[in-house]
């Protein structure tokens, strides 16, 4: 995957959006969010994903067995 960035590449990014005034709450709230986004496109492409109905039935099945 030559054109995509890796993760000190991304990780510069990151930091050079944020303000000068970023604290390492900042930094590292950041730095997460971008882990998490990069995670869920990895499972889109990947077909690791359910419809809206899917996840209604499994939320539906849980609150079935807990009442």
């Amino acid at each position: 995957m030559a054109d995509t960035p890796n993760t000190k590449t991304k990780a510069q990014e990151t930091l050079d959006r944020l303000p000068e005034s970023a604290n390492w709450d900042d930094v590292m709230y950041e730095l997460y969010v971008r882990e998490a986004i990069d995670a869920g496109m990895a499972d889109v492409a990947a077909g690791r994903t359910l419809t809206h109905a899917e996840v209604r039935a499994r939320l539906q099945e849980r609150l079935r067995r807990a009442s």
